[in-house]
């Protein structure tokens, strides 16, 4: 690994970033750490999923979906912090993010520890300590990842976001094939789960940007910037119910209906497991390119609809031809791949995708509500969705039925509100487009 060439020493204050990377080159790099990402989580589930068995499995995702609902409501640093950075490009340093981001997640890391007799017993089926343990470690260690993710995103650089994504995700799946190879059990993929986030140190050691993004300012003082992230995070968590806590979801809605039976267990470990494939297409890229979606949305805040259509056109398209795939080939996949336990009607994998999809397209407006600063529609908007999506689990209908209409319904209304909160938010001032 090499340093970012592209970096400059930071502005004494910690208010200028470094320049801004080349724009087609370092957003390729970012499209390529996003396809390395993408891959090595689905190698790390393909390795669980066939070493650990469905039951296995399903204690494993269990515990990936809680640290993603937790790290997910932490994604709103990320965007907090891509906004103020970005929109302190060319004004003085008014706060420095990185002491709030720190300090929201030791404070984060106190609460899931001091909280967690309330709740672990009914999350966590086995090695319940360890579990609030390494949950508690990993969202500390992920609020420094967020802030270099955010800055690294409003400043421009590229080049050190791409090598960050990179890090991570080759540390999880390094750990996974170890795992594999050592006969290790679900105690070893429990703490593969959290070990990526330490990829902050490796960076902050070869990256002369990484090091500026530890003091690059903020375009609002401490206690605004603090108010905004967490109004983030709150609507971040409701992302995250969906996005990386909807196995959570479907564990618990299923449970208040009585101890699933052997073959129920066997639907709900697949649909655990399909819900994860099929979004991943789709939502690990938006995901990395977040910092890149709220820069963009920020830099055209004066044409807010037409900076959204590009990227809502393309999520669309995907996502349709992604549901005729899910339907011709997803069933077999499953079995062939994983097993002959995940097996899934042609339709449901069409429909999962298809809630895919709504997911993706409610991130995007998501991250235009941010750079809009609408920030209250935009916790909204998340809210609304999950909330509507929990509802459509309780219905009386097959475990099938309700996740797939969760799924599809829940984004639907969400989006309505995200566009609504742009449309009363009215265009920003102009600025230079990237």
């Amino acid at each position: 690994m090499t340093s970012d060439p592209t970096a400059s020493t930071p502005d004494p204050r910690g208010s200028a970033p470094p320049p801004r990377d080349a724009g087609t080159r370092s957003l390729g790099r970012v499209t390529i750490a996003t396809l390395i990402a993408a891959a090595s989580g689905y190698l790390v589930l393909l390795l669980a999923a066939r070493h650990l068995g469905a039951v296995g499995y399903g204690v494993f995702a269990v515990f990936w979906a809680a640290y993603g609902l937790v790290t997910g409501a932490q994604n709103g640093q990320l965007q907090e912090t891509t906004r103020a950075v970005r929109a302190a490009a060319d004004a003085p340093s008014r706060s420095h993010p990185v002491l709030v981001n720190a300090g929201i997640g030791v404070g984060l890391a106190v609460l899931v520890a001091a909280s967690s007799p309330l709740w672990g017993g009914q999350v966590f089926s086995s090695e319940r300590g360890l579990s609030v343990v390494l949950l508690a470690v990993g969202v500390a260690s992920f609020a420094v990842y967020a802030h270099l993710c955010g800055a690294l995103s409003g400043m421009l650089s590229w080049s050190s976001f791409a090598l960050l994504l990179s890090v991570d995700a080759l540390i999880r799946l390094a750990g996974a094939v170890v795992a594999v190879a050592a006969g290790w059990g679900t105690t070893a993929f429990l703490v593969i789960t959290v070990i990526g986030s330490v990829s902050w140190c490796v960076l902050l050691l070869v990256s002369p940007a990484a090091r500026a993004a530890l003091g690059v300012g903020g375009d609002v003082p401490a206690g605004r910037l603090t108010a905004n992230t967490l109004t983030a995070m709150a609507a971040a968590a409701a992302s995250a119910v969906l996005v990386m806590g909807f196995p959570v979801l479907i564990n618990l809605t299923a449970n208040l209906r009585g101890a699933p039976d052997a073959d129920e267990a066997r639907v709900i470990g697949a649909l655990i497991l399909a819900v994860t494939l099929t979004r991943a297409p789709l939502l690990v890229p938006l995901n990395s390119f977040q910092g890149v979606l709220i820069s963009r949305f920020v830099d055209r805040r004066h044409r807010p609809f037409a900076a959204l259509a590009a990227p809502l056109g393309v999520v669309g398209i995907i996502g349709g031809l992604g549901m005729v795939a899910a339907w011709m080939v997803g069933p077999w996949l499953l079995r062939t791949v994983f097993g002959a336990d995940f097996d899934l009607d042609g339709l449901v994998v069409a429909l999962l995708t298809g809630g895919a999809t709504g997911l993706a397209l409610l991130t995007v407006t998501g991250a235009a509500a941010i750079a809009a600063g609408a920030h209250r529609w935009y916790a909204a908007g998340w809210w609304v969705a999950t909330i509507v999506a929990v509802a459509m689990l309780l219905l009386p209908a097959g475990v099938e039925v309700r996740t797939c209409v969760a799924l599809i319904l829940g984004p639907v209304a969400g989006l309505g509100v995200h566009l609504l909160g742009v449309l009363r938010r009215g265009p920003g001032p102009r600025a230079t487009p990237v």
